[in-house]
């Protein structure tokens, strides 16, 4: 999830630094994190970190919505508010969020005095993102296999679903194949959503436009900072209820509604103990565990464009070839990897 140039082997974590778990398939891999106490300490004015800067300028529908239609020709205010379903005022703070996010800029427009939208190179850059979060909704979410479009690949034509690997040796990689550690600026405060991200209803969707539900589950986990915090500590490898609370630092009935919410999102399984509610855990499914590539590429891009100063959020490793880790796609039709120009929709 990072540049494979910054990223070092996981310092080995001692009982004490280590969030007090049994062994889980989650917390053996990329989730080797130290708790959240024991992460530097960058002094109280300290800003969000990669992911946390990330996930507050991303974690919002109609953002990736208006980014999706910006990659498909949309410039002029208008285009926007024709494909999608949403109101004057909203369409313009996310125009301007993303414009000093350094997603889009304005250019002048052919007619005077008037300006357009396009993408910078951030944004272009975030192609891989959306082929993490489109392919993720299609295969895990009911009902969006047949509502998405398919992906195609131009080079062979076919179409596919985007594999995740490791750019340094071009191998599948899972949440299980990748040792990670917090690095410099990684302190579980630092990571939560910085800004304000949630979701508002926006009354009917037209029969031409697309409304705040294109990608219903992805944005019911990071779309808000409790939300995005608690699949975090669940990649962290948190599985106790005391575990969660004290990784968010939110109050028990946020964590109690958060983990529930996860678990009827099937992203989460409580596992019940007999010996009693106390040692019940929540575990990542194979559901939760494929987001994995949302996270990888969502993280990804975020220290490339938007790194703080003190250095990443994490330093991830991959196991196979004991590089640092950087994700990329490849066609799961002929194996290679894919380029943002290759990929259409079918």
């Amino acid at each position: 999830m990072l540049d494979a140039g910054i990223a070092a082997r996981p310092v080995a974590l001692s009982r004490a630094r280590a969030i007090e778990r049994s062994a889980t398939p989650a917390a053996t891999s990329a989730a080797a994190y130290p708790a959240a106490d024991s992460a530097p300490d960058a002094g109280p004015n300290a800003g969000p970190n990669a992911m946390g800067a990330a996930l507050g300028l991303l974690g919002d529908e109609w953002s990736l919505l208006i980014i999706r239609h910006a990659f498909i020709g949309a410039r002029r205010f208008v285009d926007f508010k024709q494909r999608l379903a949403i109101s004057d005022a909203v369409l313009s703070a996310r125009l301007a969020a993303l414009v000093d996010g350094g997603v889009l800029r304005r250019v002048p427009s052919p007619v005077a005095g008037r300006h357009e939208y396009a993408l910078t190179r951030s944004g272009l850059d975030l192609w891989q993102l959306l082929l993490a979060i489109w392919a993720w909704e299609q295969e895990h979410v009911e009902g969006q296999a047949g509502r998405l479009p398919h992906m195609l690949h131009a080079t062979c034509g076919q179409r596919f679903r985007p594999l995740l690997r490791c750019s340094a040796c071009s191998t599948p990689a899972s949440v299980d194949d990748v040792d990670a550690t917090f690095g410099p600026s990684g302190t579980f405060a630092r990571s939560l959503p910085a800004g304000s991200n949630r979701r508002r209803p926006s009354g009917a969707r037209s029969a031409t436009a697309e409304g705040p539900d294109m990608f219903p589950e992805t944005m019911a986990i990071i779309g808000s900072r409790w939300s995005s915090a608690t699949v975090g500590a669940a990649f962290m490898g948190a599985t106790r209820f005391g575990e969660f609370e004290r990784l968010l630092g939110a109050p028990p009935t946020v964590v109690s509604d958060r983990l529930r919410s996860f678990v009827d999102l099937g992203v989460l399984e409580h596992v019940r103990d007999p010996e009693g509610p106390d040692r019940s855990s929540y575990r990542l499914s194979a559901k939760g565990r494929a987001l994995f590539g949302v996270v990888a590429t969502l993280l990804s891009w975020g220290e490339r464009w938007l790194r703080a100063d003190d250095g990443p959020a994490v330093v991830a490793v991959h196991r196979a070839c004991g590089h640092g880790f950087r994700p990329e796609l490849a066609c799961s039709a002929c194996r290679q990897t894919l380029q943002r120009d290759d990929v259409t929709i079918d």
